[in-house]
């Protein structure tokens, strides 16, 4: 056992990258980070294009379409519709792929997943990935997808740029992703979606290739002269696979790899095999799974078994350590087996790193041999092995961004690991590495979390829900944070746990808290309260205090609030976890400053200063300094003021601690007013409103109270910069300090 719960408020401690702080004044979870991130990279996130045949009208009618739309100075919106295996995305990407040298501003992907195991991407999801791939710091994503949506619309207006969304379900999940401006989108279905008309959008639909251009694919599969020395033969074989280019080039890899066969045999072959599968067909794909069959046939065994394995995976896209993870040191032979057979498509320049996916049709071929050729029990170790691995990369990932958390037990033989890369070198790169695998594979980490009670292992859904715990709050995934613990609490309540119950209670509610719904976290954070009280753990009792505190703070209640934090000081350091007593005291001197009783908070804010810095919580101990340097300036106390503002400004600018550092800048432009000092007061409140902007804070309560001081200082009209004359900073003027 590792830990047992959370040690003090989860959202405090020192930070890597963004994070949402639980615990700041008036109650609020406010959103820390740095600043627009500069020299941020175009994104290019087109898979690369394969070649295809006999597409040219279609290719023309799309740029035809893109020119028109471009004279009338609107965006270009185009559907691609067809069977699956017909190509739709190697034309999309055909035609995109051509229009770089027009749209500088970039290419965005993304896979909407109609036919994905997990069900269709979440339009919000989407968007704001592609809102971080256009430069958008994490923490000024917004959490609602309407704000979302709006952000992006703005980013493109005036960006040239393409965007390919593959595999769409429906118009309404394709809606939100389109682009502003002059930027080119094209959407790939099997569906026809008619309703993207209304949109703009040019819709082509393809049918499968005629005889001529399928043997000329096959040619070009083959390059060996054998289509050319047997073209009847050729043209019964693509006949066969009904011109779905899938199809073809799956029984082109075949025969590629058998060079001394002939066409004759492969025919006779697939011939046989689609009258197996007649029965089977759906939406006219027997023709592909006949293929499939007979390259699966074709597969060394370890290829074969990795084939099924993977056909269980319950994501979209997988890397090598997974495969790894399933089959062991042959993995890798295994999956250049499979590639080499066009069994799988590698995404690794969409996505980064080694990474695979199946075409949904060659997926669910894939499952339906391991339905057939695996046990029941095998299946079930197979995804017991891919669930563990995530969860042990998961621990690791968790470990490296949160050392000091104390984790619960996890179900996992370290000795069986495949180690993820997680990209980073040393330094905070290991915990923003960290947290970009986390993200990377959060669909893959859901679709465990789903799947684990259904299989029998409900501790997997938990365990990894609570080692996913660093990403949601700094990545702002309010929609994945509130649903995985949503579904690790009924796992822990069906595996017995209380103690995991509790910690998914707690996590569950700061999320609630994160997503402005206090009242909804108080219940849960109160539920837990009761479990540890029956279960006679004082230090998890003592911990929730503090945390409904929060709670009460953010409902309004302050006399509440400052009860519940000023138990919380007295009970946790008794307890013996003295950093989660002084973030309680903290949090209490928070309040009292709200209510104007300014030497209330400058003692208690000192008090926790001093138990932090001793704890190393340089981040809070930071927080702690700048509300007693704020306290100060109500008090008159100016030369201290000054001191604990400075200092805490350059702690918190070192840890990208946006909004933080804006009150900090606030405190010191109304230390500048009471010297005198308008021109420097005035700086400051512009910076501090620049700072509240780049973490998408500028509604907040601080930053009116800044716009409006800053206007009633502004003079009553335009001066010449040259002409003013400022007065000495705050650090070159003692006078008037009232220290006590």
């Amino acid at each position: 056992m590792r830990g047992h719960e959370h040690s003090d408020n989860d959202l405090s401690g020192t930070v890597h990258g963004f994070v949402v702080q639980a615990g700041s004044v008036h109650g609020g979870i406010h959103v820390s980070g740095g600043g627009a991130r500069e020299d941020v990279p175009q994104p290019w996130q087109l898979p690369p294009s394969v070649r295809i045949t006999d597409r040219t009208d279609e290719l023309r009618a799309l740029e035809l379409h893109r020119c028109r739309a471009m004279e009338d100075g609107h965006p270009t919106l185009a559907a691609v519709s067809g069977l699956g295996g017909v190509g739709k995305t190697a034309v999309a990407l055909a035609w995109l792929h051509t229009l770089r040298p027009h749209f500088p501003g970039g290419q965005l992907y993304a896979d909407l997943g109609a036919q994905a195991p997990d069900g269709p991407a979440d339009p919000g999801e989407v968007v704001g990935r592609f809102l971080r791939a256009l430069g958008v710091p994490t923490g000024q994503v917004p959490p609602a997808l309407g704000e979302r949506v709006a952000l992006y619309r703005s980013l493109t207006a005036d960006r040239q740029l393409v965007v390919l969304l593959d595999d769409a379900a429906t118009a309404a999940q394709v809606r939100p992703l389109l682009p502003a401006g002059r930027c080119v989108t094209a959407v790939t279905s099997r569906r026809r979606m008619p309703g993207l008309s209304l949109d703009g959008g040019h819709v082509i639909h393809l049918e499968p290739l005629s005889t001529e251009a399928a043997v000329e694919l096959l040619d070009s599969t083959l390059a060996d002269g054998r289509v050319a020395a047997q073209p009847e033969e050729a043209r019964a074989l693509v006949l066969l696979c009904a011109g779905l280019p899938l199809a073809v080039r799956i029984a082109g890899a075949r025969l590629a790899a058998r060079p001394r066969q002939g066409i004759t045999a492969m025919v006779r072959a697939l011939s046989e095999e689609h009258e197996r599968l007649e029965a089977l067909a759906i939406e006219g794909d027997h023709d592909v799974r006949a293929a499939l069959d007979l390259s699966y046939q074709g597969l060394p065994p370890s290829a074969a078994r990795l084939y099924r394995l993977l056909g269980l995976h319950p994501g979209r896209e997988f890397g090598g350590p997974v495969a790894q993870a399933l089959l062991g040191e042959d993995a890798v032979e295994a999956l250049d087996a499979l590639y080499d057979a066009n069994l799988l498509v590698d995404v690794a320049e969409a996505s980064g790193g080694e990474r695979y996916r199946f075409h949904d049709l060659v997926r669910l071929h894939a499952a339906a041999r391991a339905a057939q050729d695996e046990s029941a029990d095998e299946r079930t170790a197979a995804l017991l092995r891919i669930g563990r691995h995530y969860l042990a990369n998961a621990d690791r990932a968790e470990e490296i961004i949160e050392p000091r958390r104390v984790l619960l037990e996890r179900d996992f033989e370290p000795e069986c690991v495949v180690e993820e890369d997680f990209g980073a070198d040393g330094g905070q790169a290991d915990a923003e590495g960290a947290l970009d695998w986390l993200e990377r594979e959060l669909p893959n980490l859901m679709a465990v979390v789903r799947l684990a009670r259904p299989m029998g292992a409900p501790e997997l859904a938990w365990q990894l829900t609570d080692a996913l715990w660093p990403l949601f709050p700094r990545r702002k995934l309010y929609r994945e944070w509130r649903e995985a613990h949503e579904e690790g609490l009924l796992a822990a309540e069906e595996a017995g746990d209380e103690e995991a119950a509790c910690r998914m209670l707690t996590s569950g509610a700061l999320g609630k808290l994160a997503t402005g719904a206090p009242a909804e976290g108080l219940a849960m954070f109160e539920r837990a309260a009761a479990s540890f009280l029956e279960r006679g753990d004082a230090l998890g009792h003592a911990r929730t205090l503090n945390y409904r505190g929060l709670a009460h703070q953010r409902l309004g209640r302050p006399d509440r609030a400052a009860d519940l934090f000023a138990r919380a000081a007295d009970a946790l350091p008794a307890c013996g976890d003295l950093r989660a007593g002084a973030l309680a005291r903290f949090n209490l001197a928070d309040v009292a400053f709200s209510q104007g009783r300014y030497e209330d908070a400058a003692v208690d804010a000192e008090a926790a200063r001093l138990t932090l810095e001793a704890a190393g919580d340089a981040y809070n101990a930071a927080r702690a300094a700048g509300l007693t340097g704020r306290a100060c300036v109500h008090l008159g106390r100016l030369g201290r003021a000054e001191s604990e503002l400075s200092a805490a400004l350059s702690a918190l600018r070192a840890q990208a601690a946006g909004f933080e550092a804006a009150r900090v800048l606030g405190g010191l432009a109304q230390l500048s007013e009471r010297r005198g000092q308008p021109w420097q007061a005035r700086q400051y409140y512009r910076e501090a409103l620049s700072l509240y902007s780049s973490v998408g804070r500028s509604g907040s309560a601080e930053a009116d109270e800044a716009r409006t001081r800053l206007g009633a200082l502004e003079p009553p009209e335009p001066v010449a910069p040259d002409l003013e004359v400022p007065g000495p900073g705050p650090s070159g003027d003692a006078q008037g300090d009232a220290d006590a």
